[in-house]
C-alpha cells in the first residue's frame, strides 16, 4: 500500500508531503516504459481501413529505420510516432510529441510534431486537401529530416508482407530513452 499526504489544499502542503510525493513519483516514472508499451499496443487490430493495422504500422515503421541504422533516440521516435492515435484522432502527432518531448532531441521533436503534415505530401490531394501544405515550412532546418522520414519509413510502412521486428526488439530502447528525461522543469530534482 502506497504511503499518500493529508492536504486538502497545495498551499497547505509541507516539505515532508513533498518528500512523499517525490519518492511515490520516482517509483512511478519506473513504469514509463511498460505503460508506453501498453498504451501502443492498443493500435492492434486498429486498421482504420489501412492495409495493415496501426500497431504493426508503427512496428514496420520502427523496423525500418533500425534496418537504416538509426540511433535508438530516432527509431523510438518511429515507433511512437503514431500512438496518439487512439485519444489524438484529429492530431496524434502532438500526442505523440508531448510524449516524446522530455527525452528526445529538438529536431526529432520537431519531426514527430510535424509529420502528419508531411506524410499528407503522399495523400492530400486525394481528400481534397493540398498535398503541398509542408512547403510552409520549407525553411525550416528540420523540413528535410521530416521529408526523409515519411519518404523512408513512414510512408512505405503499410506492407502486408514487410519486414516488421516484434516490439520485444524495441523494449530495450525504450526502456533507455525514457529512463532520464533531458528536457523537464523537474530535470534539478532529478538530478
Amino acid at each position: 500500500m502506497h504511503k499518500h499526504t493529508q492536504f486538502t489544499r497545495m498551499q497547505d502542503s509541507t516539505e515532508q508531503d513533498w518528500q512523499l510525493i517525490g519518492a511515490e513519483f520516482m517509483q512511478f516514472t519506473k513504469g514509463l516504459p511498460d505503460r508506453i508499451v501498453k498504451h501502443l499496443q492498443l493500435l492492434e487490430g486498429d486498421y482504420g481501413g489501412f492495409p495493415i493495422d496501426r500497431y504493426a504500422h508503427s512496428l514496420q515503421t520502427a523496423t525500418r529505420a533500425l534496418r537504416d541504422g538509426r540511433d535508438d533516440e530516432y527509431v523510438c521516435c518511429a515507433l511512437l510516432h503514431d500512438i496518439g492515435d487512439t485519444l489524438g484522432t484529429f492530431n496524434h502527432p502532438d500526442i505523440a510529441a508531448a510524449i516524446l518531448k522530455p527525452f528526445v532531441s529538438a529536431d526529432n521533436l520537431w519531426m514527430v510534431q510535424n509529420h502528419g503534415i508531411f506524410q499528407g505530401y503522399y495523400f492530400f490531394h486525394h481528400i481534397g486537401m493540398d498535398k503541398n501544405m509542408r512547403e510552409q515550412f520549407r525553411d525550416h532546418p528540420c523540413f528535410e529530416r521530416t521529408a526523409e522520414f515519411c519518404e523512408l519509413y513512414d510512408s512505405p510502412a503499410f506492407d502486408k508482407h514487410g519486414e516488421t521486428f516484434p516490439l520485444v526488439e524495441f523494449e530495450p530502447m525504450l526502456a533507455r530513452l525514457f529512463a532520464q528525461p533531458k528536457n523537464t522543469i523537474y530535470k534539478a530534482v532529478l538530478e
